[in-house]
């Protein structure tokens, strides 16, 4: 049986614990789709496109993996890509707590799509793309938490 999943969110940046999760999702399934939520109400740093660009740069090494933007459902998106799996990292026990009940929804709305939960790395269970955004504009390094081109993202876009 070949297994797709989704791995969503919005990537405002693609942090080096996304790919983490990414990397071990891509072993795991047959094929890994990333999807780019376009979350407007979040007023995202990073346009949609530029969160799309920068994840394809960022998971170019991971054969078995996409990147693909979308809005409204996830389940929606989900029976879109033909995706019998969705993938979400989990940093602590508050993550636990909110993603059980979103995971119980998108069970009620697609009940043939599956959530599997997998614990950040002991390196990125502080990690966020929050913090991440607060550190760069107030000009902190915030080159230990992601990938080098998004660094240059973040450069081109703080001027």
């Amino acid at each position: 049986m070949h297994v797709r999943a989704i791995y969503p969110g919005t990537f405002d940046p693609i942090t080096k614990g996304h790919y983490d999760v990414a990397k071990r999702a891509s072993l795991m399934f047959d094929e890994l789709v990333i999807g780019v939520a376009a979350s407007p109400n979040k007023n995202p740093f990073f346009s949609l496109e530029e969160r799309v660009e920068l994840a394809q740069e960022v998971v170019a090494d991971l054969p078995n993996v996409q990147v693909r933007e979308f809005t409204g459902l996830l389940v929606e998106f989900a029976k879109e890509v033909e995706g019998q799996v969705i993938i979400r990292g989990l940093r602590a026990i508050s993550d636990f707590e909110y993603e059980v009940q979103i995971a119980g929804v998108n069970r009620h709305l697609s009940p043939s799509i599956e959530t599997v939960f997998i614990a950040a790395s002991q390196d990125y269970t502080f990690l966020s793309s929050s913090i991440v955004r607060e550190i760069a504009k107030l000009g902190g390094d915030v080159s230990s938490f992601i990938h080098p081109r998004v660094l240059q993202a973040f450069a081109v876009k703080l001027g």
